[in-house]
């Protein structure tokens, strides 16, 4: 089993701190996706108030959603644009990496800028938090990327089929999110049950294109930490796909019940 994983993924890195994010943000971000299954959920989006009491603390400092959403994805963008001043010439595989990263954030504030519609907002704290970890893991990422400098390249190269997976993930997760954004006009902020594309499958098809999104960069990346980090996001993804369904049909009388939360006619 260890040889064929090695045929897949640079060696693990020396570096004691890279091995701990590894380790780290799989746990943490497999713990937030069950938290959301137990119904304790990030204070944002749908779910602001999801849990009441929650939000009878007055002391708290609130964000509307455009500008907590801007907070949220910013830093991590800006980790990635300067990465390519800090590691120049490093090979086509870590150009690839950064990239893929840098527009997957770009694209995040490009969409909240022009495309979300919002009815709610989000707590400072949390969106500092949230800010924090994308941040980290975006750093994290291409750190664990500069480290393979030196080593043969594994085995079996998957960096192009990772392109491909990542520009599938990035389009279907915009067009998704385009469609969110038609469901309710310029002042609408009531939700309503989503139509189109994968919706008629799944009530979270922006979450599944994600998914594959960062499936794509640990394919472009090849090591620990880029599988670690796409086994919690996947994880994380499906305990809010699962949330975000049962919130609907709470919601809603007529939704339909065969609508899948993440996979179509699985789960």
């Amino acid at each position: 089993m260890a040889s064929i994983i090695q045929n897949f993924l640079f060696p693990p890195p020396s570096n004691l701190l890279i091995s701990a994010m590894s380790v780290v943000s799989a746990v943490s971000l497999a713990n937030a996706g069950f938290s959301e299954i137990r119904g304790k959920h990030f204070q944002y989006s749908k779910f602001w108030n999801a849990n009441a009491q929650d939000f009878s603390v007055t002391n708290k400092i609130s964000l509307s959603s455009r500008n907590g959403m801007i907070l949220l994805y910013t830093p991590a963008f800006l980790a990635g644009l300067v990465s390519f001043s800090l590691f120049p010439d490093e090979g086509l595989r870590f150009f690839f990496v950064e990239s893929a990263l840098t527009i997957h954030f770009f694209k995040r504030i490009f969409e909240v800028v022009f495309i979300h519609r919002y009815s709610g907002g989000m707590f400072l704290e949390s969106a500092i938090l949230i800010s924090l970890s994308y941040f980290l893991s975006t750093a994290t990422m291409i750190c664990a990327q500069h480290l393979t400098q030196g080593y043969p390249d594994p085995s079996i190269d998957l960096t192009y089929p990772g392109i491909m997976l990542f520009l599938i993930g990035i389009i279907g997760n915009f067009y998704h999110h385009y469609l969110l954004s038609k469901l309710r006009s310029k002042n609408d902020k009531e939700y309503k049950v989503p139509k189109g594309g994968l919706f008629d499958l799944v009530i979270c098809p922006h979450y599944l294109f994600e998914i594959l999104g960062f499936w794509g960069v640990f394919c472009i990346a090849q090591t620990v930490y880029s599988f670690s980090f796409a086994t919690g996001t996947t994880l994380y993804l499906m305990g809010r796909s699962y949330a975000t369904r049962r919130w609907y049909l709470s919601k809603f009388e007529d939704f339909p019940k065969d609508v899948k939360a993440l996979i179509p006619l699985v789960f």
